[in-house]
């Protein structure tokens, strides 16, 4: 049994789906003061880090357990974005959004007693479609607070679908893990069966 340092329903689901056997734990990381640290740093490596201080963080309360920690950036048009604060930050980066592409960074780290056994991660490139204030209005009526804890503000389980014209990458990627690369390590460490 691995432990997830996250709360995320959708990495849970994700996880459950594919038959892993794990807990939840979130591990209390300081995401904007890690991230400032890292200003300049490209976004990949960013995601990265931030899943290896997740993985870390949730260790010591696990001892010899494998530890999956993750996290995803969006980036649009070289501007990060991270969760909106509020339902008006989460209409500004939708009206932000509107008619570009979105880079989403997932990354993924595994560690064990203090230590990163694993860390990579994907990019997924989501070309998102004009949205009308009238659209962006109705689709925070329906998403909204749900979509508060996405850094793109969607689900691409419920209405998320409707902000895009076009997606290339992995589904888990989208969903904010990359889950192959994940399993791959943990059948390497032999915490799957190979």
């Amino acid at each position: 049994m691995i432990v997830l340092a996250s709360q995320s329903a959708s990495r849970k689901a994700m996880l459950d789906a594919v038959g892993v056997d794990f807990i939840a734990a979130p591990a209390p990381v300081d995401e904007r003061a890690l991230e400032a640290a890292l200003a300049g740093a490209a976004p990949e490596t960013v995601a990265e880090e931030l899943a290896k201080a997740k993985a870390l963080a949730a260790a010591p309360s696990h001892p010899g357990r494998v530890v999956l920690g993750s996290d995803s950036l969006v980036v649009v048009d070289g501007r990060r974005f991270d969760k909106p604060a509020s339902r008006e930050d989460a209409a500004d980066h939708l009206r932000f959004f509107s008619g570009r592409t979105m880079e989403l960074h997932s990354a993924a780290a595994l560690a064990r007693d203090g230590q990163v056994l694993w860390s990579g991660g994907d990019i997924a490139r989501l070309k998102l479609r004009s949205l009308s204030d009238a659209f962006i209005a109705d689709y925070l009526a329906h998403e909204w607070p749900a979509v508060s804890g996405c850094v793109g503000v969607f689900r691409i389980e419920a209405r998320g679908p409707q902000l895009f014209a076009g997606i290339e990458g992995d589904q888990f990627t989208v969903l904010g893990m990359p889950l192959l690369l994940i399993l791959g390590a943990l059948r390497d460490l032999g915490e799957l069966t190979s």
